[in-house]
């Protein structure tokens, strides 16, 4: 790559941020003002309480845990897969990390706030904290609320500096490509780069490390989320599957939401020349592969509640995929099984429309999965006369599309203030050198700091 076309990369990558259209601010103000109708829903179930929504007895989760669940899953978009691509070197991953990185830091931040919004109390939200009261009274260790506190704790902090680590370079370029308190917060965010072999060196070793690191805490995260429903003694929730079914799970939905958001990217900013057909090539087969992994966990799930043939489990069995759940299983299962694998199979539609159309598919068929593990389950438990029925009200559905409206602002901002694809690594895999090490990487012009 010639300096000139290294000089035309920046330019198209740093177009959205240096320059602002009237769409970007009709685009904020829409997504924004669905965002605030949802915080005054929020705070309008705050004054009157519970009682405005649908959640009764024996259904005391309903939507708003299916949310958390489900956006706890979509996180997994990022950082597992950017960490895996990272280590096995994937040459093609390099436009893909930043887009699937801040997915995750989004997904987690509105996946956490879900056990607040589900609680009577919001403002009391602390005392799921572990923290050394006056009162002596420590948090049940044994509860799994405590342990999802502590995994998504971590997993937030270590994938913030996953996605804050490659974007120094970055941010010193834009640094330089500005002026006055623009260019001034920059360089505050940049920590002084400027692109010399030993930061270099330390840049790519604490990545490298990131990486490794953060594979087994992602895994863990949605292993200890499924341990709220498998340590309970609900019907077909008792299961020791729970665990890599919610994984395969979220990697499964993760791969659906980071393939629409390349492609709303590759639409909205004109990143033709940047998100290549192969990408989405790449990601299709890979959730290809999870709907199929899906496919076996759902068969497993419910060829062992049959087998066993236990009475609450069999009553939920049937009233899942024969009574009054049945429309929402089966369309479950065209979303996550049938319309990904007709399409993904066939390598005439495994193009950029038919990987946006299965990945729409996929995020609609998860969050029924996640709808229907949590409600016919406790609506039908081992004792009849406690069986109930739960039909969301509005206050639960303002404050859920609210939260997709949130995930869409946050995307749009972050990619308005930062280089949403990651300008230093495309510069390196289009370059010649780019198997050279950090040292010799960072003596190259074009991967310097400098525009």
């Amino acid at each position: 790559m010639s300096e000139a076309a290294a000089r035309r990369l920046s330019d198209d990558l740093l177009r959205p941020l240096l320059e602002t259209s009237w769409r970007f601010w009709l685009l904020v103000l829409f997504l924004g003002s669905i965002v605030a109708t949802g915080l005054g829903t929020w705070f309008f179930q705050m004054y009157n309480g519970f009682g405005v929504t649908g959640i009764n007895m024996p259904i005391y989760w309903a939507f708003y845990v299916t949310n958390f669940v489900f956006w706890i899953g979509i996180s997994h978009a990022g950082t597992l897969i950017s960490a895996i691509l990272r280590l096995v070197n994937a040459g093609w991953r390099r436009p893909v990390t930043r887009c699937a990185e801040v997915i995750t830091v989004f997904a987690l931040m509105i996946g956490a706030m879900f056990p607040i919004i589900h609680l009577g109390r919001p403002w009391l939200f602390f005392w799921l904290i572990p923290y050394p009261s006056e009162r002596g009274i420590w948090p049940n260790f044994r509860s799994p609320l405590v342990w999802d506190f502590f995994a998504i704790t971590t997993y937030l902090t270590g994938s913030v500096l996953f996605l804050l680590l490659p974007m120094i370079p970055d941010f010193a370029l834009v640094r330089d490509r500005t002026a006055g308190l623009r260019s001034r917060i920059y360089g505050v965010l940049a920590l002084g780069w400027q692109g010399t072999p030993k930061q270099w060196h330390r840049l790519e070793s604490a990545m490298q490390i990131m990486a490794i690191a953060i594979i087994p805490v992602a895994v863990s995260v949605h292993t200890i989320v499924s341990f709220d429903f498998s340590m309970a003694p609900v019907p077909m929730w008792h299961s020791a599957i729970f665990g890599p079914y919610f994984v395969a799970g979220a990697i499964f939905s993760g791969i659906a939401a980071l393939i629409l958001a390349m492609a709303a990217l590759r639409k909205f900013l004109h990143l033709e020349a940047d998100l290549h057909p192969v990408h989405f090539l790449n990601l299709g087969k890979l959730l290809l592969m999870m709907s199929l992994l899906w496919a076996y966990f759902t068969f497993n799930e419910r060829l062992t509640v049959w087998y066993g043939n236990a009475t609450a489990e069999r009553e939920t069995l049937l009233v899942t995929q024969r009574g009054s759940f049945a429309p929402l299983f089966w369309t479950m299962v065209a979303c996550n099984f049938v319309v990904p694998f007709v399409i993904l199979s066939l390598r005439k539609l495994r193009t950029v429309s038919g990987c946006v159309i299965a990945s729409a598919t996929v995020i609609v068929g998860m969050w029924l999965e996640r709808f229907l593990i949590i409600v016919p389950s406790l609506g039908h438990k081992y004792l009849p006369y406690t069986w109930g029925h739960y039909r969301p009200r509005p206050v639960e559905i303002i404050i859920t599309i609210s939260t997709f409206a949130a995930m869409m602002l946050l995307y749009v901002l972050f990619s308005k203030l930062v280089p949403i694809i990651s300008i230093w690594e495309l510069k390196i895999g289009e370059h010649s050198v780019a198997d050279a090490t950090p040292i010799e990487a960072a003596a190259q012009p074009l991967l310097r700091a400098q525009p």
